[in-house]
């Protein structure tokens, strides 16, 4: 590991929590796909088992929020343990009520307990900036987790639906409630590094979506999770229509393993000034990206033109991390992270339906005009924004080099 990186873990507890949060976001690539596999093998409808991923996804995106706020006001410990408990329970309903048969109604019902799932990244990511909150190595801490991020969805999705496949149906799920479980109560047995609460009353009321430039950010990311989201779903038809349905989880690997690296590589930078350029042309740089899927003619070439695509996710979710925390009150920073993945889990869901209504209507290869405009979506938003992005939350706005950019920026 490059000495940046292991620099990081120099203080004490961050290798428990590192760790820990690994465990704990497993699930978020393992349990949309092990849903999708397990119903499909059990029941053979795959319109049920979409709907179902489908409804994790945007119930995760109305809780995450709320269960992150509070986190913000009591701890980690006391909101963490209970809200994970309640996930494991309807995750527990879902595997019982799949392999019995029991009523759609109940599986729905289970799909949205499980999306009381925390949203661990936050959590971890919350836990390096009160280490190093004002340093370099914030940035190569929020490097660090995205590699983190794309190492699960690198594998979970391989783990999930062999298990699921080779095993039993139940499997993939099975084991990402494990992940969860583990994860999460390890990582609140670890009180050391765990961020102090901030209670409402001593430091107002409000939700973290108040913020302007946050706005900016979470309606930028819903476009780009609907890139990523029908990129997903085209990618598993072109696949399907190359008749290599199987190559499609390496293909889609390969897409993240090119954020992997890149990622790796932005945390081994150190830039001066202030983030809102990087920012904006890493929102430009994905929606170009998209532009050569619309030529792809074979796998190789779609492997290849996503490899590309994929340098661009990693730093730019990077950049975003650091313009949360100028633009969100330190006393909401971990529901200001989550507010951005919300956003991303909505994306995903709109981009994934109307990518399978194009592939149903013209087929897969024009479909890739789904992510395209969605790119170009989220440039637009991006442009529109910029201006909000300028101004920080009273009292916020970076490192040192950054607050004086901004000072020489406003005499001028």
């Amino acid at each position: 590991m490059p000495s940046p990186y292991r620099a990081l873990f120099a203080a004490p507890g961050s290798k428990g929590f590192s760790a820990a949060g690994l465990l704990g976001r497993m699930p978020l690539s393992m349990m949309g796909i092990g849903v999708v596999t397990m119903v499909s093998q059990l029941t053979g409808r795959y319109g049920l088992a979409g709907a179902l991923s489908a409804t994790i996804a945007l119930s995760a995106a109305v809780a995450g929020p709320q269960v992150s706020r509070l986190v913000d006001q009591y701890g980690q410990r006391r909101v963490l343990r209970p809200a994970t408990l309640l996930a494991l329970a309807a995750a527990a309903l879902l595997l019982v009520a799949a392999h019995y048969g029991w009523p759609d109604w109940v599986l729905f019902a289970a799909c949205v307990g499980i999306g009381c799932v925390p949203s661990v990244g936050a959590m971890i990511r919350a836990r390096w900036a009160a280490l190093y909150r004002g340093t370099p190595q914030l940035h190569t801490a929020y490097s660090f987790e995205s590699v983190v991020d794309e190492i699960c969805f690198i594998f979970g999705p391989i783990i999930s639906i062999g298990l699921s496949t080779a095993w039993f149906p139940e499997a993939g799920p099975l084991l990402a409630a494990c992940f969860l479980a583990v994860g999460v109560f390890w990582l609140t047995a670890q009180r050391s590094t765990e961020p102090a609460p901030h209670p409402r009353e001593r430091h107002g009321g409000g939700s973290a979506m108040r913020s302007p430039g946050l706005q900016v950010l979470v309606t930028t990311f819903v476009a780009t999770g609907a890139i990523f989201g029908a990129v997903d779903v085209v990618t598993v038809a072109f696949a399907d229509e190359q008749g290599h349905k199987g190559a499609a989880s390496i293909v889609l690997a390969v897409y993240a393993l090119g954020s992997c690296v890149a990622g790796a590589v932005f945390g081994l930078l150190h830039f001066k000034g202030a983030p809102e350029p990087r920012w904006l042309l890493g929102v430009c740089a994905m929606a170009v990206s998209m532009i050569p899927l619309l030529l792809v003619g074979n796998l190789p070439f779609l492997a290849v033109a996503l490899f590309v695509a994929g340098l661009s996710i990693a730093p730019t979710m990077i950049t975003t991390m650091s313009l949360i925390e100028e633009h969100v009150p330190r006393a909401q920073l971990t529901e200001g992270m989550t507010w951005v993945s919300t956003g991303l889990a909505v994306g995903v869901a709109l981009g994934s339906s109307v990518a399978g209504w194009v592939i149903d209507a013209a087929g897969a290869r024009a479909a890739y005009g789904v992510p395209a405009v969605s790119g170009a979506v989220a440039v637009a938003v991006g442009f529109l924004g910029y201006r909000r992005l300028k101004r920080p939350a009273p009292g916020r706005g970076g490192t040192v080099e950054q607050h004086s950019e901004r000072e020489e920026r406003h005499v001028a």
